[in-house]
């Protein structure tokens, strides 16, 4: 019998943000960013978890309130999990479930802490070189991604975010900055956090306060921040490949799959106009021009984006090596979708699916999706893939012995990573490497929660902030070991999935 294992060199670790986990908001020179004025939300109900907009909206009232206040109470992304502090102890503990790969990413506002600032901040700079030198310690192969909703507040409140194309002058000093100082260490890069995000949540995507812009003309003002953070991402692509031409760079979006709710046509077609929003963004980064069908939305929705000729030709000069994305669930479109039962995900909310289950916050739970849309991305871009986000967000129970049983965790990355392996090979998928999401607990994103937890460590730390911050190993951290020690044969070559 052939044992079934991963490809070699199949690049098995984690994922995190430095806006979910760092903390440190205000010291060593760090200024704030919109993570920083992001309200701790708790939702008790389907309303309001699904409440999307509700829970990622920022107007000029808000940060103006965030930026009296001190407290981390109610802007807990302030204190994340400490990682600022703790990063040497968390490192070893990757390292310890063989992790080959992590993917973290950079708080501009570290750097540069208000974004247009001369000259960068030594300690931010100092404290990502140590970082990344502690994974290389472990051979641990750091992925970055250079903006995961970190955009220095600054640039928001000044110049109205990406909006403004001065902001792509400002991310590419930033970019600059942080590749002249670790781009002989670092060969993975991420530019922009789900890019494709900022029709969703604009403010911590693009820095964009929506009360500021008249409403009838909102959607100009997203496509043309849009269009400024594609032609950032070209430039820094490019910059990345001159200074290290060994290095790789890719896109990063998310993915959300739609099945029609029905076979009707109406909602098939609905469902194919829900995916063209979906990989619009990509398909820009990976072909280097923009597709037909969103040139026809702008002209039937009169749209203006001002571009340039040489912004075409940046964009069709500097595409990505590969593509990186986020899969947590999948959900149905209807082209009638009143009187049907809605769910969330991530950022997201779709027709409910009958035939999957739910996860405590109602993201439906979907492995044979995820091998979908492998095969979806792969057939469509022909270069290779990465999943960077994959979890189960769930409450979990620490035990009076500090022990920690999550075996609903297991059995969702199990299914996931069976199927992953069916998309390599019985599919022909080239799927470089999978970093699932928060492999320790830190603050979810939309509702500012700790208690909704996706690590294979439990971190001591409660929604309102109190608790040790002590580190605690779950039932996940031993499975996920043998995951990656084993090539993914010790799942891969189960009979039954207990």
């Amino acid at each position: 019998m052939t044992i079934k294992t991963f490809p070699e060199n199949f690049l098995w670790g984690g994922s995190t943000s430095a806006n979910q986990i760092e903390g440190a908001w205000n010291i060593d020179g760090k200024g704030p960013s919109v993570a920083d004025v992001q309200l701790f939300r708790n939702p008790q109900t389907v309303a309001e978890l699904n409440n999307v907009k509700g829970n990622t909206d920022i107007t000029d009232d808000m940060i103006d309130t965030a930026l009296k206040s001190n407290s981390e109470y109610n802007y807990p992304k302030r204190h994340g999990i400490d990682f600022y502090h703790h990063y040497k102890e968390d490192i070893a503990l990757f390292a310890e479930m063989g992790f080959k790969a992590y993917r973290f990413s950079i708080a501009w506002s570290r750097i540069f802490p208000n974004g247009d600032d001369k000259y960068a901040n030594k300690k931010g700079l100092e404290f990502y070189s140590d970082v990344v030198n502690e994974c290389l310690k472990y051979n641990i192969e750091p992925i970055i991604t250079l903006s995961h909703y970190e955009i220095p507040l600054n640039l928001c409140t000044k110049y109205n975010g990406w909006y403004d194309r001065r902001t792509i002058g400002f991310f590419l000093n930033y970019v600059k900055t942080v590749i002249d100082e670790l781009g002989d260490k670092v060969h993975y890069w991420l530019t922009f956090n789900e890019i494709d995000s900022i029709l969703r949540h604009p403010f911590m995507t693009g820095g964009l306060i929506e009360n500021r812009f008249p409403k009838d003309k909102f959607q100009t003002v997203l496509y043309q921040a849009m269009h400024h953070q594609l032609v950032a991402s070209s430039l820094a692509t490019k910059y990345i490949h001159e200074i290290n031409s060994d290095s790789k760079v890719g896109c990063m979006t998310t993915k959300l799959t739609y099945y029609p709710y029905s076979s009707k046509p109406s909602d098939v077609l609905a469902t194919k106009e829900k995916m063209r929003q979906v990989y619009a963004f990509a398909d820009i980064q990976v072909f280097g021009e923009y597709p037909s069908y969103l040139l026809s939305k702008f002209k039937n929705e009169n749209i203006n984006i001002k571009m340039t000729k040489e912004d075409l030709s940046i964009l069709k000069e500097n595409t990505v090596d590969f593509v990186s994305f986020s899969y947590y669930q999948t959900s149905c479109v209807a082209s009638d979708e009143s009187n049907l039962e809605l769910t969330s995900g991530n950022t997201t909310i779709g027709v409910k699916n009958p035939y999957l289950p739910s996860s405590e916050w109602g993201w439906q739970i979907d492995p044979t999706g995820l091998r979908i849309s492998l095969i979806d991305l792969y057939d469509r871009y022909r270069i290779p893939l990465m999943i960077v986000e994959n979890g189960l967000g769930a409450k979990d129970t620490l035990e009076s012995d500090f022990t920690i049983h999550d075996n609903y965790r297991i059995k969702y990355l199990a299914a996931h990573i069976k199927a992953m392996y069916d998309a390599i090979y019985e599919d022909g998928v080239d799927l470089m490497g999978y970093t699932p999401w928060g492999p320790i607990d830190l603050l979810s994103n939309s509702t500012i929660q700790m208690s909704k937890r996706y690590g294979f460590i439990y971190v001591d730390l409660n929604d309102d902030g109190s608790g040790s911050y002590n580190r605690y190993k779950k039932d996940s951290f031993y499975w996920y070991k043998d995951v990656i020690s084993s090539n993914g044969s010790s799942i891969l070559n189960e009979k039954v999935l207990n």
